[in-house]
């Protein structure tokens, strides 16, 4: 289906329905969407619009299936740490009926169900000196219009990290250089479920005004926000 011939979302609306899509369909994504997918996302800005953002997409080519293998182990393993670490192996995580149940058996369907993902894309950094805390805001732009753009076209994604695991190796089969980091790995399909209003913390409890911690009453939430708050273990640094 073109993109002409079907409805797409106003930039606002996609931003603020644009959920983490982890549950994926195998459909192969045409290549007049991915296209267009991708085109979206190197239209992101840069530090002085070097660019040095690069994509490698993996699909049905012959380095595909053995990539999207590696990659399978390297998130099962990550998953499986997490799952024990963040308390999703007991209480409410073992109930289907409670957000953390649901997150839970999206997570597990996820990495269950790597290899059959249509698209992996991996958001690449060519670095033009030497790493630093700050370089991710020439890549993860790119990742956000990338996701934007999927949700414009009916598709879905997530951005992950779990790629470490397998990185060394997944470099070696794709020839990926040692002068480039690979900053997100991306899976991308038809959603298993739907898009929809994403549930945050309220506003007026991340945005300060003039100072750290001070209120900002001109900042509210659109009527029939819907809000959800932080992991029970999550504590920044200093208040642990």
């Amino acid at each position: 289906m073109a993109a002409t011939d079907r409805e797409i979302p106003d930039l606002l609306t996609g931003m603020a329905t644009t959920r983490a899509i982890r549950r994926i369909a195998p459909d192969p994504i045409p290549d007049d969407d991915l296209s267009a997918i991708m085109w979206h996302a190197t239209r992101a800005p840069s530090g002085t619009n070097r660019q040095p953002t690069r994509f490698v997409v993996l699909r049905d080519g012959p380095k595909a299936s053995e990539a999207k293998s590696l990659l399978g182990e390297g998130f099962r393993a990550g998953w499986a740490e997490k799952s024990s670490s963040a308390g999703y192996e007991s209480g409410s995580a073992t109930d289907l009926s409670t957000p953390k149940g649901r997150q839970r058996a999206a997570m597990q369907h996820f990495v269950d169900h790597f290899e059959d993902v249509p698209v992996i894309v991996l958001a690449c950094l060519m670095r033009y000196r030497e790493a630093n805390p700050y370089e991710g805001a020439s890549v993860y732009p790119a990742c956000q219009n990338l996701l934007l753009a999927a949700r414009a076209l009916g598709y879905g994604g997530v951005l992950t990290g779990w790629h470490g695991a397998v990185e060394g190796e997944l470099r070696d089969l794709l020839g990926i250089p040692t002068h480039t980091a690979i900053h997100a790995t991306i899976p991308l399909g038809r959603p298993l479920g739907n898009h929809g209003p994403v549930r945050r913390l309220p506003v007026g409890e991340v945005v300060f005004d003039d100072a750290w911690g001070e209120s900002a009453p001109w900042v509210h939430d659109p009527e029939g926000t819907r809000h959800a708050g932080p992991p029970p273990n999550h504590k920044p640094l200093d208040e642990r």
